[in-house]
């Protein structure tokens, strides 16, 4: 794939974040229209959870694409990685089907590592529709940043173009919303002289970088 233009990139990341908060926040405004007419205090009582769960969701979702996607004003050059294990914590918390595993030995790991793990993470999460086990492993050392991530579970769902994008072999013509994160990664690593790929199999997905500098 040639290189996709920053404009170009940053238009199907926009779309994509787009795309996943329509649902919490359609809900939030669903559920305020349903409180409007509601009068039974108990309806109320349950509209108002909604709601609370619905603006939870959200604003966990886009503290997590800030970082995933965006630049990320804040952090420094070496961001915690307990941040990012909060913000997959999160994503996480609302599906039980989910079971998350860590394997975190260094306490901070460069920005650009931080943004694969997180972005390797929601690719981990969409192969799992029917639940599983995600298990993710990060560390920091000799000035090289090692990042794992593996979905176990009941018929992986992935695309494999989201895989060509991650090797660099996607056709610019075919690059989605759908695809850009993975598009994303692929030109962070190249920029930086690391190295991305995956293996996928009937029952699990592993994803694996290797990133060097800070």
């Amino acid at each position: 794939m040639t290189t996709t233009s920053s404009l170009e990139l940053a238009s199907l990341l926009c779309s994509r974040l787009c795309h996943d908060m329509l649902s919490p926040v359609g809900a939030l405004s669903n559920g305020l229209e349903l409180l409007a007419d509601e009068k039974d205090p108990d309806m109320r009582a349950r509209c108002f959870e909604l709601l609370e769960q619905s603006a939870r969701i959200s604003a966990d979702k886009l503290k997590f694409f800030r970082l995933a996607f965006g630049a990320a004003g804040g952090f420094g050059e070496m961001v915690p990685i307990s941040e990012a294990k909060a913000l997959v914590d999160a994503l996480v918390a609302n599906n039980a089907r989910i079971t998350l595993n860590w394997a975190l030995p260094s306490e901070a790991m460069p920005k650009s590592a931080i943004k694969t793990l997180l972005n390797f993470a929601l690719i981990g999460l969409e192969a799992l529709p029917r639940g599983g086990t995600l298990d993710i492993a990060a560390e920091y050392r000799d000035a090289h940043s090692e990042i794992v991530v593996r979905a176990a579970g009941p018929r992986i769902a992935f695309d494999r173009s989201v895989g060509s994008a991650l090797e660099g072999t996607l056709p610019e013509g075919d690059l989605s919303s759908r695809t850009a994160p993975a598009a994303m990664l692929d030109q962070l690593a190249k920029a930086i002289g690391g190295q991305l790929q995956y293996v996928l199999a009937d029952d699990a997905l592993v994803l694996g970088a290797v990133l060097p500098g800070a």
